[in-house]
Parts: C-alpha cells; structure tokens; sequence
C-alpha cells in the first residue's frame, strides 16, 4: 500500500496542500436547511454540522452509513520517570482487551455503528525519554504517521481517531506546553491518577522535555516527533489521511487534540475537516481547545481516552445528517412557510 509519503518532509508537504471545503456542497446544503420544516436556526448547532459535513463530502442529502474509529497504542520512554499511576504494561493489556472486547470503546463503538479497528504500534520498544533527546528518530517517526495514514479505511464516512498508551498525557502536557507556552504547570494534569507529589514531578519532566527539545517550539511536527509518541503520530497520520479522502474527522480528548495541534501550528487549515467530539475533565484540554478554535459538541466529564468521547459525538453528528437529510421541506409537507 502506498504511504502518500516517504520522510518527514514529504508529509509537510502534505499538509501544506490540502483540498478545500466544497462551497457549492456548502451553498446547497443551506439553501435546504432554509426550507425545511422548522424555524431557521431552531436546530441550532445540527444545522451548522450539516453544513459543514455536506461540504466535505461534497453532498447535499448525506447519510453516515460507515463511521470509523481507531485507537492506535504506544509505549512512552519517558514513564521510567514514574509520571504514571500504572507501569507501561498496561498498555499492551488494554489493548488485549479492546481486542476481546471488553473496553468502554467497544461498547460505545457498537452504540454508535462505527467499525473499530485497532493498532498496537511497536509497544515492545517504547519511545526515547524525550527529557534526553527526541522521542522518535525520523525513521520512527515517519513509521508512525504512516500506520495512520494507511490505518484509515477510504470506504469510510465519518473518522474518529483515539489512543491507548501509560505516559501519553505527559507527552501531550509537553506538546501543548512547547505549542502554547506557559508553564508546565499550566498544562499537566492527573492522567491516570497520580498524586500531588507525582502530578509536581510531571511538571518537571514536562518541563525539561522541552527544554531538552528546542526545536519543538517552533515546528508542530518537530514538536510531535521529539515530544509525541507513536500514537500521537499516527492519529496525525490519520487526521491527515483523512482530509485528503475528504472524510470528515470528530477529534477525541486531550491527547488527540493535542495531536491534531501539531498539524495546526504547522496550517492553520490543517484542521478544517474536524470537530471537537467533547470537553475532557483534563484541564489542558479547554486551552488546546481555544488554540485549535474548536468548540466541543459534548462535555460529561470524561478523561478516559481511547476514542470514547468522540465516539459518543458520533450520534450527535448522525443526528444532525438525520435530520438535514430526511426532514420534509414546507413544500413537500404541504406546511405553509410564512
């Protein structure tokens, strides 16, 4: 299968080239909603949903018929510095239990309709501890948004992206850190349940992560491949993937957000495909909200990772095509629109 890409620099080009919104689809979309039967604006934020995801798939009556979502699953070096509440271990058994299906996003999965598919990314050789040097070498890095990028199905209609892997929120509380600014104690939170003491160290080891990497300040995807880790990388992959199948995108929590910034700071464009699936309970995720100009469709205090909460998004945005597409206009109706 080919990648689309070869190196480092070849996937920036890639995001530097996009396809667009297609403003005819858009046009179409809202002269329907005009004429349905409801007061303009009544659906609210649905109606703006629709819109947004006729223009995408270039259709003026869709139907989300085949939802995707993947958890991608990596190792972080960076946990030898006791950042976690749980050793690294649990990584790979959590993904055994996806597997079995056992998890919180099978069940939300089979709520939704949407295929799950899982990807365990070299969880036998963890990440470089990014307060040393980069996580990933180029090689590393470009294996990672590859297995994103050839991880997406083109048959599919509407991608969430989520992840598995003990460290991450340290590797995201960096990204967002080296993206951002700020402090590290602006950007670290609990994760998986670390004390006050461990919460203290994770904002240290935030901190001389990005000291350690300078040129993470500056480039999102420096940023990503010396501060992420393979999961990370590869929901970038697919996030990227998927604009250029024009497949629209409901991007889950901190992690993935913080991701899906990487590709921001390099195009502001990057991210027109996407939606923020929900508000995690993990405080950096409003900030990297407000960086990347998403507004959430949900917020129920969730911080579980692997996809779920933008899983659960998926029936909003279903709900929204449900609507836009099978309403009757005041024509058809034979309601009076006046």
């Amino acid at each position: 299968m080919t990648t689309g890409f070869a190196s480092q620099a070849e996937f920036a080009a890639l995001l530097r080239d996009l396809p667009v919104i297609d403003a005819g689809a858009v046009e179409a979309a809202l002269a329907r909603d005009a004429v349905l039967t409801k007061p303009p604006g009544a659906l609210g934020r649905l109606e703006e949903i629709a819109a947004w995801y006729c223009g995408w798939r270039a259709q003026v009556q869709p139907k989300i018929s085949a939802p995707q979502i993947i958890v991608f699953a990596g190792n972080h070096g960076v946990t030898a510095r006791g950042v976690s509440a749980f050793p690294a271990e649990v990584t790979e058994q959590m993904v055994l239990n996806f597997q079995s299906g056992g998890a919180a996003i099978n069940q939300l999965a089979d709520c939704a309709g949407a295929r799950l598919d899982v990807h365990a990314l070299s969880l036998d050789t963890p990440t470089d501890d990014f307060t040393q040097g980069p996580a990933m070498d180029e090689a590393a890095f470009v294996a990672a948004l590859q297995a994103g990028w050839n991880g997406v199905d083109p048959a599919a209609d509407l991608l969430v992206t989520g992840e598995m892997g003990i460290g991450n929120t340290t590797s995201a509380a960096a990204l967002a850190l080296a993206l951002c600014g700020g402090d590290a104690e602006d950007w670290v939170g609990r994760g998986t349940g670390v004390d006050d003491a461990g919460l203290q160290l994770k904002a240290q080891v935030v901190g001389e992560g990005v000291a350690a990497n300078p040129t993470s300040r500056s480039d999102g995807l420096e940023a990503l491949r010396c501060l992420g880790g393979r999961e990370l990388a590869a929901m970038a992959g697919a996030i990227l993937r998927a604009r250029h199948l024009r497949i629209p995108v409901i991007l889950d929590g901190v992690i993935c957000t913080a991701a899906a910034a990487c590709l921001h700071m390099v195009n502001p464009a990057a991210l027109e495909h996407t939606i923020a699936g929900h508000l995690s309970a993990e405080g950096a995720h409003a900030n990297l909200l407000t960086y990347i100009d998403k507004t959430p469709l949900l917020d129920l205090g969730m911080r579980l990772g692997e996809a779920s909460g933008g899983a659960l998004a998926i029936a909003v945005v279903k709900a929204a095509l449900a609507c836009h597409s099978g309403m009757a206009t005041f024509a058809e109706a034979g309601v009076s629109d006046a």
